[in-house]
């Protein structure tokens, strides 16, 4: 059949409209009963855009998901020791590399068998999120103890500005952890969203998504440890409905970037459907 320009254009309009009714169908079954998880989550967690006047004027507004690891390989108390968005948990060792479906067995004592490891495609697997539960309580901690060694250094060495200089940094680091980081952790991952779910089933706590991990070694001391680097979320940024951007417009205009945020501007109820995409039900700002 000879394609004319109404045809194509006929085509073109109904690949369109094909394609949306698919993206509505998976919205509708993502949204469809009780959600995966609803928890209420505060700018801590939620990354606003930096500049307002560009905000306002996009037509789009959409939150990052601001989520944690606890980095045993990350640099020294970078952001508490915890990197955002990505990282190598302490907790990924060899044996859940393993269950989340990495082939572990073969990988040899040589520089060659960890890169052909290391080489393996990337999995998606399911991540738990948990909300101001132990691991922030061990990122808090570790900040606070972190800031009195320095504290203590300097004690000892009063005329020194760089002891002076780390002092005040661990001191802000304190701050950042008390009041503005991100308070959501990664603590487990696996390839069951029931099994996952029967272990963590607070569903205001804890947030079932999914992620990339790739395979990754680290050797220290001449030992190598077998684990993974989480990264991507399959959906990190959550679209503001139009009808909550005004709510948000106050927080907006007066975000601050300080060592002494004093806690959350606003509120916002995420919740997770079936597809265990999210989406903001509504938001309440702080006043």
């Amino acid at each position: 059949m000879k394609l004319t320009p109404l045809r194509t254009l006929a085509a073109g309009a109904a690949l369109i409209l094909l394609a949306n009714a698919v993206a509505l169908t998976g919205v509708y079954f993502n949204r469809s009963g009780e959600p995966e998880a609803r928890m209420t989550l505060s700018q801590r967690e939620l990354g606003m855009p930096w500049d307002w006047h560009v905000a306002r004027e996009n037509s789009g507004l959409a939150l990052g998901l601001n989520w944690r690891v606890s980095d045993g390989n990350a640099v020294e108390y970078s952001y508490g020791g915890y990197g955002y968005h990505g990282g190598t948990p302490e907790w990924l060792d060899e044996p859940r590399m393993q269950a989340l479906g990495f082939d572990v067995a073969s990988v040899p004592e040589s520089i060659e068998g960890r890169r052909r490891f290391e080489r393996s495609l990337p999995r998606e697997v399911l991540l738990v999120l948990e909300l101001g539960g132990p691991a922030w309580q061990r990122a808090l901690e570790r900040t606070r103890q972190n800031a009195a060694r320095h504290e203590a250094a300097l004690l000892a060495n009063a005329d020194s500005k760089e002891f002076a200089a780390k002092a005040k940094r661990a001191q802000e680091q304190v701050k950042r952890e008390e009041n503005a980081n991100s308070r959501l952790f990664a603590i487990d991952a696996g390839l069951d969203r029931a099994a996952l779910r029967a272990k963590y089933p607070d569903r205001g706590r804890y947030l079932i998504v999914k992620a990339t991990l790739r395979p990754r070694t680290v050797t220290r001391d001449k030992q190598t440890r077998i684990g993974g680097y989480l990264s991507a979320l399959a959906v990190s940024q959550i679209n503001v409905p139009h009808a909550l951007r005004p709510a948000l417009e106050p927080a907006l205009r007066s975000q601050r970037r300080t060592t002494d945020e004093p806690g959350a501007r606003f509120e916002a109820t995420i919740a997770f459907g079936q597809r265990l995409e999210p989406w903001i039900e509504a938001v309440a700002v702080a006043r």
